[in-house]
């Protein structure tokens, strides 16, 4: 008996996906229905907001309360998010609200503070907004090369160079934006640019000449240009 059921089932089945397939061949298909974008606060299942915590060390506190405003502006105006500073926790605090079109300007929001956190410029950072396509990528001098004393410190005067000659040249020719800070090295631009600029800032530590560096860059970004 119940192979027999199964076998009806079957069979009804396929009958029933012909006659699908035949209607919607046919001059009177059914349009398939068409849905509007869910909101953040249709998301959450019971309408409950999303938060991001960003932390902000010690160093920062000062150039946070000076540049509050041209954060605050772009976060709260432009992409819909609620954005404040807690001072007792020491933290920026963000937050969806009913009018936040898209869910994922939350997670723009949070990495737009969090690279000033790291020392961009709001100039630089405030292109995580506007662009999808946007990294920051972090490393240490000691994940290349194990540098102690003197050796440390002329690595990083190599990254640099005088004047911060060699890192403006390969921001400008790999179009990304660089900070140096004390051993840690934070890179913002696209994927294939950060690997560019990744390269050429390994070789410095490993002891390349900036010469050396630069004609190679040269050469990529030749390369670069040819494909894009």
């Amino acid at each position: 008996m119940e192979v027999e059921r199964a076998t009806t089932a079957v069979a009804a089945g396929g009958s029933s996906a012909e006659m699908a397939v035949d209607n919607a061949a046919g001059p009177g298909a059914v349009e398939k229905p068409r849905f509007d974008a869910l909101m953040p606060s249709e998301m959450g299942g019971r309408g409950r907001p999303q938060f991001r915590k960003v932390p902000v060390p010690p160093h920062r506190f000062s150039p946070l309360k000076r540049c509050w405003m041209e954060i605050y502006t772009p976060v709260y105006e432009h992409m819909k998010v609620d954005i404040r500073m807690n001072i007792k926790a020491r933290r920026v605090e963000l937050k969806t609200r009913k009018d936040t079109p898209d869910v994922s300007n939350l997670q723009k929001c949070a990495d737009f503070v969090h690279a000033f956190m790291l020392g961009f410029d709001i100039a630089d950072a405030v292109a995580l907004l506007r662009l999808d396509d946007l990294y920051v990528d972090s490393f240490e001098i000691k994940d290349v090369k194990t540098l102690r004393g003197e050796h440390l410190s002329r690595a990083i005067g190599r990254l640099s160079g005088k004047g911060g000659k060699t890192k403006y040249a390969i921001e400008n020719s790999t179009r990304t934006r660089i900070v140096i800070a004390d051993t840690k090295i934070h890179i913002l631009g696209s994927f294939v640019n950060i690997k560019v600029a990744r390269d050429s800032l390994c070789s410095l530590i490993l002891g390349s000449p900036a010469g050396k560096v630069y004609s190679k860059l040269r050469a990529v970004s030749a390369r670069l240009a040819e494909r894009y």
